[in-house]
């Protein structure tokens, strides 16, 4: 069987990451459905938080319609700089320096990848930048059987508070045997 095509921006920033030392870059699973997810918005504006050095982006770069804007912020200035770098080629990409609350001047998100700040420190205003029909994705779960999610014995209250929002039609999706993430569109 032959192997799944990686776009090639996604091997160039996985080789950024590794020149880095950074181990924690997007998967190929959570990547597939990235690019899924902005494809689904041709001419939408997409934002990541927590760019790393570029994965993510890569693949959501990989969706992006002609017409769409893609915008992700990373607080590591040396991470964001060879992201960036990656992308100098496309005006439709910007990569900013800085906390995750510069995305707000964006806002609102067709497709908001969530990966770093904002997820766990403030997500009800993950929910608030997210257009009408706007997908989010939150990935590096643990996948729980149970119900309510459980992490480690405990109820998993951030899992629980994206699947259950009244703002949000969500569901968890297995992207390997040991993890998973939560995909949601924002009600109109």
């Amino acid at each position: 069987m032959a192997a799944r095509e990686v776009p090639g921006r996604v091997g160039v920033a996985e080789r950024l990451a590794v020149e880095a030392g950074f181990e924690k870059s997007c998967i190929p699973e959570v990547g597939r459905l990235l690019r899924t997810a902005a494809a689904a918005k041709p001419g939408g504006v997409v934002a990541e938080s927590g760019t790393g050095s570029g994965v993510g982006t890569a693949w959501l770069h990989s969706g992006l319609g002609a017409g769409a804007r893609l915008v992700t912020v990373e607080r590591d200035e040396e991470l964001a700089r060879r992201a960036a770098g990656v992308f100098a080629d496309d005006s439709r990409v910007s990569v900013l320096t800085g906390d995750w609350r510069l995305l707000e001047r964006h806002a609102p998100f067709d497709v908001f990848f969530c990966d770093g700040g904002g997820k766990r420190d403030a997500p009800q205003r993950v929910v608030e930048l997210l257009a009408p029909g706007g997908i989010l994705v939150l990935d590096d779960f643990t996948p729980s059987a149970e119900w309510p999610p459980r992490f480690e014995g405990e109820v998993d209250e951030l899992r629980l508070f994206y699947l259950t929002h009244p703002d949000l039609d969500a569901t968890e999706v297995l992207t390997t045997p040991t993890s998973s993430a939560v995909v949601a569109a924002r009600r109109g």
